[in-house]
């Protein structure tokens, strides 16, 4: 309804991010390399050795970064409070959570990125933090007091993205509906099938096909690389779906969908205002 009536929860998603998807789920101890591809794009992603492989929902702080970075229009973003990400994304606030997100935060920042084309020599890094909680690069203080909005002398959370996490950022913004994604945070998959459905319907020319398999196949772009059997991956994606469709416009559905494809039509995952 609110889709209808061009009054969204706009946020901003990553491109790397939304093309290739993190891992899903908790990589095995000392598997410190993740690789998917989408066509000519890949996405490369070194964990740091103390920290591990960004996974689950840690892929909520690229986004959260993305739409700071959009609305603030500047490579230094700041903001009040940490929780300020658990709120963004509906997630309850407590010890657990702030562990999660401390943890969360190692992993994006520890991270080594790379997103490039085949056509380019050499990949360029998109992030690269090999230091977390360092002043000049990221300042992020953490209270359970919810009242509490910045420390002692006004200091706010900050953080200064690498010039290539934001020239990426700003040269592909891609909105996304952020109730949608807070609706779909506890499931990673499903949220990166809803960014990734989201885009294909955006940049789609019509009514287009998308295929499970093959270099353009979901099955390599979505954060799932253990999926051994191809039937596995078919009974994962329909329950994803299910998740998704009636929050995709232009998904056809399960009607759209065959067990090697389903059909997605042109359509905007945001409208403007007075937008149709």
């Amino acid at each position: 309804m609110k889709r209808q009536e061009a009054n969204q929860n706009l946020g901003f998603a990553s491109r790397p991010f939304v093309l290739c998807g993190l891992p899903i789920k908790k990589p095995a101890a000392g598997q410190l390399l993740h690789e998917r591809r989408n066509g000519q794009f890949s996405l490369q992603v070194t964990g740091h050795p103390s920290y591990g492989l960004p996974w689950g929902q840690d892929r909520l702080i690229p986004t959260f970064l993305a739409t700071l970075a959009i609305r603030q229009q500047s490579q230094t973003i700041q903001f009040r409070r940490a929780a300020e990400l658990l709120d963004s994304f509906g997630m309850q606030q407590g010890g657990t959570q702030y562990r999660r997100l401390v943890a969360a935060f190692q992993r994006i920042f520890g991270a080594t990125i790379f997103f490039g084309t085949d056509i380019q020599r050499e990949r360029a890094a998109v992030v690269h933090q090999a230091r977390f909680n360092s002043m000049s690069e990221a300042r992020i203080w953490y209270s359970r007091d919810a009242d509490q909005e910045t420390l002692p002398g006004g200091f706010q959370n900050e953080i200064v993205l690498s010039h290539e996490f934001f020239k990426e950022i700003m040269s592909h913004p891609i909105p996304t509906d952020m109730e949608a994604a807070k609706a779909l945070s506890c499931s990673p998959a499903a949220l990166d099938l809803f960014m990734r459905l989201s885009y294909r319907c955006f940049v789609a020319k019509g009514r287009e096909r998308v295929p499970l398999f093959g270099d353009f196949g979901l099955v390599n772009q979505l954060g799932s690389s253990d999926y051994a059997r191809l039937r596995k991956f078919r009974e994962r994606l329909e329950g994803w779906l299910d998740l998704v469709q009636s929050d995709v416009a232009g998904v056809s559905g399960r009607d759209g969908y065959d067990g090697t494809g389903l059909w997605v039509d042109r359509a905007a995952a945001v409208l403007p205002a007075g937008g149709k």
